[in-house]
């Protein structure tokens, strides 16, 4: 079922976004599409015995996701001016490694944390495994804005199982 839905969607944009009905159009199109579906089947969702229910509480609740990152964004990018801009620049500026360890359990949860966190000025994920990130950070202020508050909206999206123990903990455990 998953397989034919992702096929028709795709499908359906190609005939939007072509604007032409004629057969040899049409054939491509369900050629391309039938492709694309098959190699991209598991991209986004591995895990398709959790209830459609479940897709649409994500689908609505990532657009309020997107919107705070794109607000941490502009806060990182303000910041990261100022770090370039400053006449003391070389004292500012203390690069660092820091390893963080996640309570998400999801792989996608945890894909979509590195991104972020990589999305964000100052802060690079290099390495993940299992629970634990590293990151470069360009400086303490960048590092000390890894405080878990990432992880409870992630978690609010994608795994609101854990959000009670998340918001207990506060801030994931951080070894310099």
């Amino acid at each position: 079922m998953y397989h034919v839905l992702i096929f028709c969607i795709l499908l359906l944009n190609w005939l939007v976004f072509s604007g032409l009905f004629d057969v040899f159009h049409i054939s491509l199109g369900v050629i391309c599409c039938a492709f694309v579906t098959w190699l991209s089947s598991d991209l986004l969702f591995t895990d398709r015995s959790t209830p459609l229910s479940h897709r649409f509480r994500e689908f609505a609740r990532a657009p309020g996701y997107i919107v705070w990152l794109i607000g941490e964004v502009f806060k990182s990018n303000v910041h990261v001016l100022k770090l370039a801009l400053s006449p003391n620049t070389k004292n500012l500026v203390r690069p660092r490694l820091i390893r963080i360890k996640t309570p998400l359990k999801s792989q996608f949860g945890r894909y979509v944390l590195a991104n972020s966190i990589t999305l964000t000025p100052g802060t690079v994920t290099v390495n993940m495994h299992d629970d634990e990130l590293l990151i470069h950070c360009i400086d303490k202020a960048s590092a000390d804005g890894l405080d878990g508050s990432m992880d409870e909206r992630i978690a609010n999206v994608y795994e609101p199982e854990i959000l009670d123990q998340l918001q207990l903990k506060h801030a994931p455990s951080r070894r310099d």
